[in-house]
């Protein structure tokens, strides 16, 4: 019984360090697949909202086929600029690169 009440303590204190430290990397998704996207769907960007930075829509896969996805407003950082998500084509495929922050140059 001890034993596992420490084991809980340790494991809760580990959980509590991990969950309490800010993100150090972003998460990368990636999806290849032998199906092109369609092209472009037209958007109409709302009007700019001081402090956001307008992350446009794109042609998201579902497992069986492309589904758009509406662009959206995310929250500007400074010294970065946002790259919008992209299909680039390789080989026989389409790989989808999801939307991330770089640093200004």
């Amino acid at each position: 019984m001890r034993k596992q009440i420490l084991s809980l303590i340790v494991a809760g204190g580990l959980a509590t360090a991990v969950l309490s430290q800010p993100a150090a990397a972003g998460v990368f998704l990636g999806v290849n697949i032998g199906v092109a996207p369609p092209e472009r769907a037209v958007e109409v960007v709302p009007a700019a909202r001081v402090g956001y930075v307008w992350a446009p829509g794109y042609w998201r896969w579902d497992g069986h086929r492309h589904v758009w996805a509406n662009g959206y407003w995310v929250r500007g950082r400074p010294g970065y600029e946002y790259r919008a998500a992209y299909w680039e084509h390789a080989g026989p495929n389409w790989r989808f690169h999801d939307g991330y922050w770089a640093r200004h140059r």
